[in-house]
């Protein structure tokens, strides 16, 4: 008894001291971030554009090309993604075809970034006729987070106990009945953990942008289906690295920087409120 619990409390202390480390690393990295950024930051700035003929630097339309990228890449492979793993866990017969795609999802995952960005030019901006455009970028990163969403949606809904299937079947609910209103709630944190991972790879994307969304620091226009689909211009990560790789303005980069983490930590919490929500009904 006496080994037993000397075990359990060493185990629980070398858990605890891991978490401690997590966190510190994290807070450390994201406090050097604030320190080196929040004194670059003005209303100017944030709310402003760059312009070379006023000498006025403002990220405004790089956030706003953010938050479109995010919109649209998300609406778009939430429903591929969750409706995929569904089909794969609940109705697909084939073992053979659920290993296969299981397979190309994990070795998807593992593709790096630059060659999403050579397939989204070469089938959105050149086959489709998109060209570099926010819309081309936020489809190639929508095929990118695809098999994130798809791996941690399929492994919640495998998660789900299976007595929660047999008794919605017992109660007399048909199978699709039994998927929306059973498992799919029991399968919330899986689809919101795969929210969040895919909005982070979104946010802090750089190279498929480069590529795919130009570069452009005007401020877009979105007032209509046509015009965002032509909209043109840099996110916060591709003007991060504009500034720090091409200007070597370290001043704005950690200014850009900060605002991309508290861009990411708005859409961490707003994915976790929404998770609670989901629960609760």
């Amino acid at each position: 008894m006496l080994r037993r619990r000397i075990r359990s409390a060493l185990a629980r202390g070398l858990l605890w001291l891991g978490a401690l480390a997590v966190a510190a690393l994290l807070l450390s990295v994201a406090g050097y971030v604030c320190v080196r950024g929040l004194p670059g930051l003005s209303w100017q700035f944030l709310t402003g554009q760059e312009s070379a003929l006023r000498g006025t630097e403002g990220i405004l339309p790089a956030v706003v090309n953010t938050l479109f990228v995010i919109m649209v890449s998300l609406a778009v492979v939430l429903p591929v993604g969750v409706g995929a793993a569904v089909y794969l866990t609940e109705y697909a017969g084939s073992r053979r075809l659920v290993g296969v795609i299981d397979f190309a999802a994990g070795v998807l995952s593992g593709i790096p970034s630059i060659l999403y960005a050579m397939l989204g030019v070469l089938l959105f901006c050149d086959r489709l006729g998109l060209r570099r455009t926010l819309l081309a970028g936020s489809m190639t990163l929508a095929i990118m987070t695809l098999p994130t969403v798809l791996r941690t949606t399929r492994e919640s809904l495998r998660a789900a106990p299976a007595s929660y299937r047999e008794g919605a079947l017992g109660l007399g609910a048909g199978k699709w009945p039994m998927i929306r209103s059973v498992v799919l709630p029991a399968s919330v944190d899986g689809v919101v953990t795969g929210c969040i991972l895919a909005a982070g790879r979104v946010v802090g994307e750089t190279a498929v942008l480069l590529y795919t969304a130009g570069l452009s620091t005007a401020m877009q226009d979105f007032s209509g289906l046509r015009a965002a689909a032509r909209a043109s211009g840099a996110t916060l990560s591709t003007v991060l690295y504009v500034y720090a790789k091409e200007r070597a303005d370290f001043t704005a980069a950690f200014a850009v920087a900060t605002v991309l983490l508290a861009v990411a930590a708005l859409l961490n919490a707003a994915a976790a409120a929404a998770g609670r929500r989901l629960r609760r009904v």
